[in-house]
């Protein structure tokens, strides 16, 4: 909502001091989002008058239309002779008034008006438009033109307001009331403590049976609907520059003066108005639901197929509007045209003016059933006094009748269902309850009435809840507005003392512990959505029957592509991937945990939980068991350099090991040793794919898989070649963790050393050396590790060498040569039995 300040000083009487700023901090306060102050006119000098074109000499000889003018801007010149200004614009004509900015003006984007010699003319200034003034376009894409009665020289910033501050307030869905400027003034009022001139308050004729008739069929739907008619309009009567300008600074465009004023009552009271041409009305007006496949055409000109749903108002012909929406195309106010011969005016003049009120729920669907958001369905789904209908119908009537020269009819519609004013019974200490601070009854008192409540009682309150406050429901609704009034930077800070013993869980501690190691590791965190469509799982390569293709769709997902819940972490992964790598980062290497979603075998149904109570844990259970089951997981992707060239070396490009070495990271902080073994599985290249598993309840469980992707999903998804990653299950790592690491005896005899070179055929995993290795070595073996894979023609076609270094140390003593030589013996007769593995040179 675009809050004008000088048309927020008409109804409160803010200090001449006060600046937008010091209101924003007010509003604010009193728990208002006010987002930005726009300052109006900054830069903006003059002189800016008002002139009269006398002359207009086409200049022919270029290759655009340029016309050489002679404007009167009276003594504003100096001299008071006509000035030469060069123009390019068409949209006006010899004896328009315009806005002239003379030399020495300067208009906003410092743009500084100097007489300057062009197209063999000197030009003495600038003829306007609403843009070059930072007042937007007025819709003729053009220059400004002035109603006739404005004087000469008059000063324009003045006439066209250019100089002001809006305040931009993000109304939230509860406090819908601010979306008018009579709901930000009493927010302004009580903020400041000033008196509020309630714009609504007028004298409206009672309601009589000779009005335009109307038939409301769905009083749940429609529970009020005013009518007034209003005839004798003038066709060529214009919206004066005044109420032109407060729609442009509260963001809407002037169309013609009928609409213009239904907008600015909108804008003022809150309550959405639509005006018809009575001409073009066919009998009563009426309302009810549509019947299903019934169509109009709405004011936008798009030609909508309703919804038996959808609450219309309708004539004897059908449908002419979507209630709260928008109005039909067949009855709007039409447009003034001149006849060319006889040079007569017609257009719409008789209106009638409709102001009713819709049910909430009713109209935010209907708007989103036909994605049609307009400013009247903003309004009514966050809820309109229904009490303002009658004041503004009246206050549409006698702006067309002061700028229209219209004649209001005798008649008066109003058509409503009796309802009685919303009470609340509340403890007075209730919000000193809620708050922690003790305000005492006479503030809590006060405070209710300054926001328009009429309070009764005294330790047990009664109040009357205001009919422009749909959100006060509950004595909590009534605490809050105590407490926002009072000022929340009032409220004690005190920190909630928590219970011994109350850390995170173990779960929480191994996701925080893998966070922290991948970042360490060199990985970035990546947050992605949890969503997933069929197109991704097709780039993976995964077969019909895989798992991962079962998914849990979504009713209503954020975009048709992505209907579904993950399974898998890594297409949104991935994506993140390519699009780093698209802008020009290549060395990548990302990682994310999170949830994945695995539906069971048959689709639960939840029951509907109540408000009312805390659930009970059977009804809790229930929704648990019908909830598919969501096992978190870890995932990285690597590509580009692993380690970056420079001095210190070559650098190196990531492979299928660092994805291996990623697992290793991540099961070691879940305190659990990875058994490694070749697999194939999709999406990952079947030479170049290892499995994880860990060994629980004496037996083996797969728990992920590493290595290098698919070169059909590298090109499916469009990665950068060779690109490696991840996947592994924490859930099912920390279901194999044993309990707490026992830390190790460090003992403080030295190490023994001894290295091996093993010759194994090609296709022998370097994993199964090293097991074998392990456990012929015994428990003086202290550490193992891979430091050279060699292959060549000295070891002759399909064999390797694999060295080892083997670190052997005892707790308690020295360990000789032979004793390390031995257990080096061991572990290679144990390899050679697994593995075929012969000693190298041997």
């Amino acid at each position: 909502m675009r809050v004008p300040l000088s048309w927020l000083r008409e109804y409160v009487d803010l200090p001449a001091t006060e600046t937008g700023r010091d209101v924003q901090a007010k509003l604010i306060s009193a728990g208002l989002e006010v987002e930005t102050v726009e300052q109006l006119g900054a830069g903006l000098t003059g002189p800016l008058v008002v002139g009269k074109v006398l002359t207009i000499e086409e200049l022919t000889e270029f290759k655009k239309p340029i016309r050489f003018c002679t404007v009167d801007v009276g003594q504003a010149n100096g001299t008071g002779e006509p000035q030469e200004i060069i123009c390019g614009a068409r949209n006006f004509a010899e004896g328009d008034k315009v806005v002239v900015a003379l030399p020495g003006a300067v208009l906003p984007g410092d743009f500084r008006i100097a007489e300057r010699k062009t197209y063999g003319r000197v030009s003495r200034g600038m003829i306007c438009s609403g843009d070059e003034l930072g007042m937007g376009d007025d819709g003729s894409h053009g220059i400004i033109v002035l109603p006739p009665e404005h004087e000469v020289g008059t000063d324009a910033t003045v006439l066209l307001e250019l100089f002001d501050e809006v305040l931009d307030i993000a109304v939230t869905p509860d406090r819908g009331y601010c979306l008018s400027m009579r709901g930000v003034a009493r927010e302004t009022a009580t903020a400041y403590g000033l008196p509020l001139r309630d714009p609504a308050l007028l004298d409206v004729p009672a309601p009589n049976s000779y009005g335009y008739p109307v038939q409301i069929t769905d009083p749940i739907g429609c529970d009020r609907f005013t009518a007034r008619t209003v005839v004798g309009l003038d066709p060529e009567a214009r919206s004066p520059i005044w109420l032109q300008r407060r729609l442009q600074k509260a963001g809407m465009r002037s169309i013609s003066l009928a609409v213009d004023i239904t907008n600015y009552v909108m804008l003022e009271l809150g309550q959405p108005i639509h005006a018809y041409d009575r001409t073009r009305l066919d009998g009563p007006i009426g309302v009810r639901r549509a019947e299903a496949g019934e169509k109009i055409t709405t004011l936008d000109g798009t030609a909508r197929v309703l919804d038996a749903a959808d609450l219309v108002i309708t004539d004897n012909r059908g449908p002419i509007g979507i209630a709260g929406v928008m109005g039909g195309a067949n009855t709007e106010i039409a447009d003034p045209v001149t006849d060319p011969e006889t040079g007569i005016v017609t257009g719409s003049s008789e209106v009638v003016i409709e102001a009713a009120h819709f049910d909430a729920i009713s109209i935010a669907r209907t708007a989103r059933r036909h994605k049609l958001s307009s400013e009247a369905s903003k309004r009514f789904e966050r809820g309109v006094d229904p009490q303002a209908a009658a004041a503004a119908a009246q206050r549409c009537v006698d702006l067309l009748v002061l700028l229209a020269g219209g004649t209001a009819e005798a008649g008066v519609t109003e058509v409503a269902a009796p309802a009685a004013p919303r009470t609340i019974a509340m403890p007075a200490n209730h919000p000193d309850k809620v708050a922690g601070v003790a305000y005492g009854r006479e503030t809590v008192v006060r405070r209710l009435q300054e926001v328009g409540c009429d309070v009764y009682g005294q330790d047990e309150l009664v109040v009357t809840v205001p009919s422009w406050r749909p959100d006060l429901n509950e004595p909590n609704d009534l605490a809050e507005e105590v407490i926002r009034l009072e000022g929340y930077e009032n409220l004690p800070s005190t920190l909630p003392k928590p219970p011994a013993g109350r850390g995170l869980t173990d779960r929480q501690r191994v996701h925080r512990r893998v966070g922290r190691a991948l970042a360490g590791a060199g990985y970035v965190e990546a947050l992605n959505y949890p969503f997933i469509g069929e197109q991704a799982l097709d780039h993976l390569g995964l077969d019909a029957d895989d798992e991962r293709r079962r998914l849990v769709k979504l009713v209503n997902p954020l975009s048709d592509e992505e209907p579904a819940l993950r399974t898998t972490l890594l297409p949104g992964l991935l994506g993140a991937l390519r699009r780093n790598d698209s802008r020009g980062s290549h060395d990548l290497a990302l990682f994310e945990t999170g949830l994945v979603f695995r539906p069971g075998e048959e689709p639960g149904v939840a029951v509907r939980l109540g408000v009312d109570r805390r659930p009970t844990d059977e009804e809790i259970a229930s929704v648990n068991a019908a909830l598919p089951a969501q096992p978190r997981r870890a995932a990285v992707v690597l590509a580009g350099a692993r380690e970056q060239a420079g001095w210190w070396g070559k650098g190196r490009p990531s492979d299928w090991a660092d994805a291996i070495e990623a697992g290793r990271t991540v099961a070691a902080e879940a305190g659990v040793e990875l058994i490694i073994s070749a697999d194939q599985h999709a999406p990952w290249h079947p030479g170049r794919c290892a499995a994880f598993h860990v060994e629980a309840d004496g037996e083996e469980i797969l728990v992920g898989h590493a290595g290098e992707l698919h070169p059909r999903v590298v090109k499916a998804f469009g990665l950068p070649a060779r690109t490696c990653a991840m996947e592994i299950d924490l859930d099912l790592l920390e279901k194999a963790n044993e309990g707490p690491v026992k830390a190790p005896r460090i003992s403080s005899f030295p190490v023994a050393t001894q290295d091996v070179a093993l010759v194994v055929a090609t296709d022998v995993p370097a994993a199964e050396v090293e097991a074998a290795l392990t456990e012929g070595a015994g428990e003086l073996l202290e550490s193992i590790r891979l430091f050279d894979v060699y292959t060549g023609d000295q070891l002759g076609a399909g064999s390797k060498s694999l060295a080892y270094a083997l670190k052997f140390r005892a707790p308690d003593r020295t360990l000789t040569v032979d004793e390390a030589s031995a257990a080096r013996d061991a572990a290679v007769a144990l390899a050679a039995e697994r593995t075929g593995a012969v000693l190298r040179g041997a």
